[in-house]
């Protein structure tokens, strides 16, 4: 990763976004960190904009995008991270309402927000993306617009990463598995998701850290993954790995357990 420029992680104040966002800041990246409902990253170095910002509003984007470069200099990685879980229902109890939400911001956010930057990114012939997708993307679940929502980020980016490789900019996606954020940490224990139920079928037998996520994506932002752009990378535990075995009778236990 190149000195010069900031990096932008939208979704920042929360969850993976803010994982992100605090590893970059300690490797000493000039980062700023936007969000609907703006939180400081505390003991961080972090810049956080401190208006709200919009992911799925095209001239919202477009505003923030030109003033937080005017205040900070050019964007030169971009984290889209923001984004919104699911509601799990039926299919007939699906509100259209609440499917426009999740695609609107999950999908359409990451794709403003890739434009807005990305364009600058290879007018200047530098940079890299990395957008959050999730392996509810790769698979299917009761979650019918998230599932369609994070398929569509994994397919906008293999575009981007085409339209845009050229011109020295990489896009890639990383697919989270279960992860520890609050969001999932409330689902718990509300008692919409179980924990064993989440753990069970991955192959390493637990959910994945926040900061496992932010691993990969500081990876895919550095100069160690400068030949990839275009992938999607699973960041699951072993969750798509693990998940056929139930039909051979399940994951082997470690030996001695």
């Amino acid at each position: 990763m190149t000195a010069e420029g900031i990096v932008l992680v939208t979704g920042g104040s929360r969850g993976i976004g803010a994982a992100t966002a605090a590893l970059l800041a300690g490797q000493g990246r000039k980062v700023v960190i936007v969000d609907i409902a703006p939180e400081p990253l505390a003991e961080t170095q972090t810049i956080l904009w401190p208006a709200s910002f919009d992911v799925a509003s095209e001239s919202a984007v477009v505003r923030g995008i030109a003033e937080i470069e005017a205040t900070h200099g050019p964007i030169t990685r971009l984290v889209n991270a923001a984004g919104v879980f699911g509601k799990m229902h039926k299919i007939e109890r699906v509100r259209m309402e609440q499917w426009d939400r999740e695609v609107n911001i999950d999908l359409r956010g990451t794709f403003l927000v890739a434009r807005s930057v990305g364009v600058k990114m290879a007018e200047r012939r530098h940079g890299a993306i990395v957008n959050v997708a999730s392996v509810a993307g790769m698979t299917s679940g009761p979650i019918h617009a998230y599932t369609a929502a994070k398929a569509g980020v994994i397919q906008i980016t293999q575009t981007l990463a085409a339209e845009w490789g050229r011109s020295g900019v990489r896009v890639n996606a990383v697919s989270p598995g279960f992860t520890r954020t609050a969001a999932l940490e409330a689902g718990i224990a509300s008692g919409a998701l179980h924990k064993k139920w989440l753990e069970s079928p991955t192959a390493m037998n637990r959910l994945v850290e926040p900061i496992e996520v932010a691993q990969a994506i500081a990876w895919l932002l550095s100069p160690m993954s400068s030949g990839v752009t275009g992938i999607n990378l699973p960041v699951d535990a072993g969750y798509i790995a693990g998940t056929t075995w139930a039909a051979y009778g399940g994951l082997p236990e470690a030996p001695g357990t």
